[in-house]
């Protein structure tokens, strides 16, 4: 995974009204932890930002006044209604350092033929990563799988250098027969209708 680099701004200023003057400004307000070290405030360019999150777990170069930090997106708030970005927080990662995030699951193939349905019970993995190496998300071959199978998460192929965190026995995916809507009964549909 390719890092973004961002140019960050530290901000002095803090609370509700000096975090819709930062959006004002096409900018959003962010925090960066980690290490032990204190919470650093930052604001963020809000175009640049929203690019750089369309990528899941994303690896940010920030440049916070001529200083490197590389992080992770631990938690993105956006508008419920606009969906615009108003606050995220980052995490600190070194390079060979393992970090836990969530990826997201993706089927390919087809199932077998007949009236079957698939269903995904996890749409996402937690796994373990290096932080420069974290996967964007993991693929499942659903081929010719028919109604009873179910395939786990200890089942799911990960790349080279990840493991998995979520319990090795919890269903990811699982093929269910399709219920046919039986036909109402005629018998009773006249009765109905007499009454």
């Amino acid at each position: 995974m390719a890092e973004v680099k961002i140019t960050a701004e530290v901000r002095s200023e803090f609370g509700k009204g000096a975090a819709r003057r930062t959006r004002r400004e096409n900018k959003v307000p962010a925090v960066v932890y980690g290490h032990g070290a204190d919470p650093v405030h930052i604001s963020l360019p809000g175009h640049d930002l929203m690019m750089a999150l369309k990528t899941a777990n994303a690896l940010l170069s920030v440049d916070i006044e001529g200083r490197k930090e590389l992080v992770i997106p631990k938690a993105v708030q956006r508008d419920a209604l606009k969906g615009f970005i108003k606050h995220v927080d980052l995490l600190a990662v070194k390079l060979g350092e393992k970090v836990t995030v969530e990826v997201a699951v993706h089927t390919e193939g087809e199932l077998a033929p007949g009236p079957f349905l698939l269903e995904n019970v996890l749409s996402t993995l937690t796994v373990e990563a290096e932080a420069t190496h974290i996967p964007e998300s993991v693929t499942v071959s659903v081929e010719g799988l028919e109604a009873g199978a179910s395939i786990l998460a200890k089942d799911v192929p990960l790349p080279d250098g990840t493991s998995l965190v979520t319990d090795e026995d919890a269903v990811v995916i699982q093929v269910l027969a399709a219920q046919a809507e039986e036909p109402a009964d005629e018998a009773s549909d006249e009765a109905a209708a007499e009454a």
